[in-house]
């Protein structure tokens, strides 16, 4: 394996599949049988997901909800999407834990760093939810920031799309992929790979992101092994 130890990013929406809303049973099964796949070849996996399938702090912000309460609110969101991938695992035969930014000893462990790492060295994938536990900051910061702790060697961002483009491959047919593109070229040009604080933080902690396409079959295994197609900011 190229990779190790990898940190893999999955937003809540990809947790929607064709739905509107919510969790879509089929979506989380494919995810967890690739996941299952490549702690089978030996790499140690951690996962931190979005809630956007169920809240958005942000989004709740327009619609005047209190900032806080909203990003609150989005975080008990991702421990709704964390356990429901830890149950997909585990009934599969993967080990998991689920470790949580916010105390909810009745549900989770809370996230103590060298506990994730031991369990990760014991082979269990480790799924780290309610995002930093803290408001105001993304999951995509609290991937960066995970990442960063657990001495991960990469953060894997697991989109629909091949990776990163110069605009909307959906809207404009003539935009094209980048296979490699700078921390600073992102920011510079605004590019959605993650926020910008997640981008920081990845470029001070020297912690490449892969932007890959995880709906494509096999495109996970493909991707710790270093052959798949997308873009690689570093």
């Amino acid at each position: 394996m190229k990779y190790q130890r990898i940190l893999l990013k999955l937003s809540g929406e990809a947790l929607m599949g064709e739905q509107n809303f919510g969790i879509d049973p089929a979506v989380v099964n494919m995810i967890a049988d690739q996941v299952k796949e490549i702690r089978g070849l030996g790499v140690e996996v951690g996962l931190v997901i979005g809630g956007g399938n169920i809240f958005r702090g942000v989004s709740g912000a327009t619609k005047g909800i209190d900032r806080v309460t909203g990003d609150h609110m989005g975080m008990l969101a991702t421990m709704i999407n964390a356990l429901a991938l830890q149950d997909a695992l585990e009934k599969k035969g993967v080990q998991t834990r689920v470790m949580s930014g916010i105390e909810m000893p009745r549900v989770a462990e809370s996230y103590i760093r060298r506990r994730a790492m031991r369990h990760m060295e014991k082979g269990r994938v480790v799924i780290f939810g309610a995002g930093t536990g803290n408001p105001y900051f993304s999951t995509d910061t609290a991937a960066a920031l995970r990442a960063s702790e657990i001495c991960a060697q990469v953060v894997m961002k697991a989109t629909n799309v091949d990776g990163v483009y110069t605009a909307d491959p959906k809207k404009d047919p003539t935009a094209t992929m980048y296979e490699h593109i700078t921390f600073q070229e992102v920011l510079a040009k605004n590019l959605k790979v993650m926020d910008a604080a997640a981008i920081a933080l990845c470029r001070e902690n020297k912690l490449p992101i892969l932007v890959f396409n995880m709906m494509k079959p096999g495109g996970l295994v493909a991707a710790v092994n270093g052959a798949c197609e997308g873009t690689l900011v570093n």
